[in-house]
């Protein structure tokens, strides 16, 4: 829709595919999702989510005064400019301070997004840190790489807290790059036709976020357990009506 609209966005649910039983993670739960068009590169995403982030603060102060108050929920500062920094140096930094080896790690261990968290509360004094360009292999195959490292992609998550609250990134917009990741990836393009019709027609540079609803309420108000914060919890152990 981004093709026609430019800037589109949804409320909906989500239904989780892998084998999960955390604090963290829900079998169903709802998500935030928003895409633009027309963007230079995955740093204009990053702008938007934090521009949708700090709307959404101002609405809790505005709308929500008395639960904030009852629950004394810590309402946080979002910075004009939330501090970001690259999954390589990420690593490096975590690698030297724990010692442990992560060289073969293509994503973020739950401990790692909290040593991330306390990083930016002391370095920069944010809540919030965006850790940038994570692994293509650790990516979908729409991910748009980096220009310059193509190891790398042109993605991110946002850690609010030390947890991880947002993803997104730039996604690929040309028919014949996604004919070549999906080529790479050992995928026919023969599934995937009526999907890649609006690339192949044409589609602006473009890219997206999603915020996990429950997760951000979740540690908005300092719950131990996402649970705490759902309705109708569903995980692999209930399924509620």
């Amino acid at each position: 829709m981004v093709g026609v609209f430019e800037r589109v966005y949804e409320t909906g649910p989500v239904f989780r595919g892998e084998p999960h039983d955390t604090a963290r993670h829900l079998s169903e739960y709802v998500s935030l999702d928003a895409e633009l068009g027309f963007i230079a590169d995955h740093r204009d995403v990053m702008a938007v989510a934090r521009d949708a982030l700090a709307g959404m603060v101002q609405a809790v102060l505005a709308r929500a005064q008395p639960a904030v108050r009852a629950l004394e929920v810590a309402v946080p500062e979002v910075p004009p400019s939330i501090p970001a920094i690259h999954f390589a140096e990420a690593q490096r930094l975590i690698a030297l301070d724990t010692g442990e080896s992560l060289e073969d790690q293509y994503d973020l261990a739950p401990a790692h997004e909290r040593w991330l968290g306390e990083w930016a509360q002391r370095e920069h004094g944010s809540e919030f840190v965006f850790v940038t360009g994570f692994p293509m292999r650790a990516r979908p195959f729409y991910t748009h790489p980096d220009p310059v490292r193509p190891e790398f992609s042109n993605s991110f998550d946002l850690l609010f807290r030390g947890l991880e609250l947002i993803t997104g990134g730039q996604r690929l917009h040309r028919y014949e790059d996604y004919l070549a990741a999906l080529d790479a990836h050992g995928q026919s393009a023969r599934g995937y036709e009526p999907y890649l019709q609006a690339f192949k027609y044409g589609m602006p540079p473009h890219g997206g976020f999603a915020i996990g609803l429950e997760r951000w309420i979740a540690r908005l108000t300092g719950a131990a357990n996402v649970r705490e914060v759902t309705l109708f919890p569903r995980d692999m152990h209930r399924l509620s009506p």
